[in-house]
């Protein structure tokens, strides 16, 4: 796989990404102490949107064009993705029920700088295996993280989530990826969540990444519904998906979508 080419950002520059983070955290932390049996996925997304825009910021995803010009544009500023839903998925009127589990997945730009950053959550008491596939994917971001250092490799990232997830007996999805990240949400390189240490572009200081785990416990396949959006495992397992945007310094990674 490709990883294109990347941009470092200088000290400013990321100083200014991390003050798009904290907004991204704080929105994820509103919702987050919402969720409970009973709420639906679209009173999440006001809240979210609500918290971004009183404190200066975009929602990022809020009317993002799909791929596919048949399809509308995102309609809200969170990806609420339940159960099998992987990510991209749509809030609405679907109430949360007592064990579900919902990935949430939340972009900002403030002053013309973007931050990327998703977690999954439990729904009230949830099963055992459910809870281990947070716990690992979880992890397997921070593993991610703490790879993410300079003089590395983009393929010591994915390979830091591959050994973790597959030594869990889970599955890694392949179909997306992560991504740099700046002044637009997508820039390159792409970062896989597998390959092999020291593949890939060289990480330099003033690299920035959205890092982003996604892990099944069945198949890795993916299905589409048809909103054009939401995606969903293929067999119907649970899905977890845990994200944080990074910036690569001299001094080890900082994570930035973090409050403090």
């Amino acid at each position: 796989m490709n990883s294109g080419t990347i941009k470092p950002k200088t000290a400013e520059q990321i100083e200014a990404m991390a003050a798009s983070g904290r907004v991204l955290a704080g929105a994820l932390n509103e919702i987050e102490a919402t969720v409970k049996p009973g709420v639906t996925t679209g009173e999440l997304n006001e809240i979210a949107e609500s918290y971004i825009r009183d404190h200066g910021g975009i929602p990022s995803f809020l009317g993002v064009p799909a791929a596919d010009p048949g399809v509308k544009p995102f309609p809200g500023a969170i990806c609420a993705s339940v159960n099998d839903a992987i990510v991209h998925g749509i809030p609405g009127s679907a109430e949360l029920q007592e064990g579900d589990i919902i990935g949430l997945d939340c972009g900002v730009i403030l002053d013309g700088w973007h931050s990327d950053s998703a977690r999954t959550l439990a729904v009230g008491e949830i099963g055992p295996d459910a809870s281990r596939l947070l716990d690992v994917t979880r992890a397997a971001l921070d593993e991610a993280i703490c790879a993410s250092v300079a003089g590395g490799h983009i393929g010591d990232i994915g390979a830091a989530v591959q050994k973790l997830v597959e030594d869990a007996g889970l599955t890694i999805v392949r179909r997306f990826v992560g991504h740099g990240i700046g002044r637009t949400m997508h820039e390159s390189p792409q970062v896989p969540n597998f390959g092999r240490p020291g593949g890939g572009s060289v990480l330099v200081a003033g690299t920035t990444l959205a890092i982003e785990p996604m892990v099944n416990i069945g198949s890795a396949g993916v299905v589409f519904d048809n909103d054009g959006w939401t995606a969903r495992t293929d067999d119907g397992s649970l899905s977890a998906h845990f994200e944080h945007t990074v910036a690569v310094t001299d001094a080890g990674p900082r994570v930035l979508t973090e409050v403090a």
